[in-house]
């Protein structure tokens, strides 16, 4: 999935007048009031491959963009062959796993007409071709105590190794998806649980310079907590994409522009080049992307013993209610209460309870569904 774009940008002047108003100042522009997002990618793998579009809103604007809808959009290849998608929901146009599936070394193009606009326009992408991609080498981790906390904690920083013998692959992205099991200190129903997470960074790398397509130790992940996510057992799925020169230098700007502060002269999305234009107007901006890359993928499992201080649930208990009390009421979950430690056995009985919903119940960040992936080895 493509990186979401960070297309608002607030500026406010504050103004000291003569009865201390403050009043905002929105510079004038010569911005396009909405414009065409596209977000689209589509790989060699099996399954559904999704084209979202949106339109965006000026860049004062404090609202989202909104999606679009009732677009016919089609991708066609060098073949001649014509693959129509289809609309689901929130502006995202998925292809049919059946019929279609992308092929190495074969030319793409993403056709999209707008039809429920007053003014309704086509448009088009530039023929792009799908690089072959090589396999990750080796994903593995390494130990770093991390002196940023007090106390230290030891964490892990987690490094990825790949080449292309061939030099077919020169430019490289990366995305992942970490999942990590919790397991609550306190004999509750739901005790265990699986959080997942997904990048939100631009990760790339430029081969092309190099006497080979070799790339060794690129840092993927630095975990620095490693009560939460390395605790228990840590997950992570690293894909690979290939990426033409042209593609690669779109996400090199586009980080550059995400990793500067934003001020007023920064560079903004809207002036990053793409590959989709307007078939009627081809002076009319365009947002986005349309990607077209082989893929791999790889995974690596974390479990080991990490130090660190345990800090995570020492201020659960809110509330003791002692003596032979009944309250039914109280067992299990509620809007208000959880009971995470029932020691009514004991003399004096005593009941420990909780206000947090995350130290009684571990569905508050995660789901007590088991990944297909996981396995309860030592992997």
């Amino acid at each position: 999935m493509l990186i979401k774009h960070k297309l608002l940008i607030l500026l406010t002047l504050l103004m000291f007048l003569p009865n201390n108003c403050i009043v905002e100042y929105t510079p004038l522009t010569h911005e396009e009031a909405e414009l065409l997002n596209v977000e689209g990618l589509i790989t060699d793998q099996p399954g559904v491959n999704i084209i979202k579009l949106s339109k965006s809103i000026s860049i004062w604007n404090k609202q989202v963009a909104k999606p679009l809808k009732q677009c016919i959009v089609t991708i066609s290849d060098d073949l001649g062959q014509i693959y129509n998608l289809i609309e689901t929901n929130n502006g995202n146009y998925i292809t049919n796993p059946t019929t279609f599936q992308g092929v190495a070394g074969r030319k793409y193009t993403l056709h999209i007409k707008t039809t429920s606009d007053p003014v309704n326009y086509s448009y088009s992408s530039f023929p792009v071709e799908m690089k072959p991609v090589p396999p990750i080498d080796n994903i593995y981790y390494e130990k770093k105590t991390y002196h940023d906390q007090l106390p230290a904690v030891e964490g892990c920083q987690v490094y990825l190794d790949t080449q292309d013998p061939s030099n077919n692959c020169k430019f490289f992205r990366w995305e992942y998806s970490e999942t990590w099991e919790i397991r609550l200190p306190y004999n509750v129903k739901n005790r265990v649980c699986w959080v997942s997470n997904n990048s939100n960074d631009i990760f790339i790398k430029n081969t092309s310079v190099l006497g080979e397509a070799r790339i060794i130790r690129y840092p993927v992940i630095s975990i620095s907590n490693p009560i939460d996510k390395l605790s228990i057992k840590y997950s992570i799925l690293v894909s690979q994409f290939s990426l033409n020169e042209d593609e690669y230098l779109y996400w090199e700007r586009l980080k550059n522009s995400l990793e500067q502060v934003g001020g007023l002269y920064d560079q903004v999305p809207a002036s990053i080049p793409n590959n989709i234009f307007c078939v009627e107007d081809p002076n009319r901006n365009v947002l986005g992307y349309f990607s077209v890359s082989a893929k791999t993928s790889r995974r690596l499992f974390i479990k080991d013993s990490f130090a660190g201080y345990d800090h995570q649930y020492e201020n659960c208990i809110t509330d003791t209610i002692t003596g032979n009390v009944i309250i039914d009421t109280l067992k299990g979950i509620n809007s208000f209460i959880w009971m995470i430690v029932d020691s009514s056995d004991k003399v004096p009985p005593r009941r420990y309870l909780t206000r947090k919903r995350d130290c009684g119940d571990c569905m508050a960040r995660g789901t007590n569904i088991k990944p297909d992936f996981w396995s309860d080895d030592k992997k």
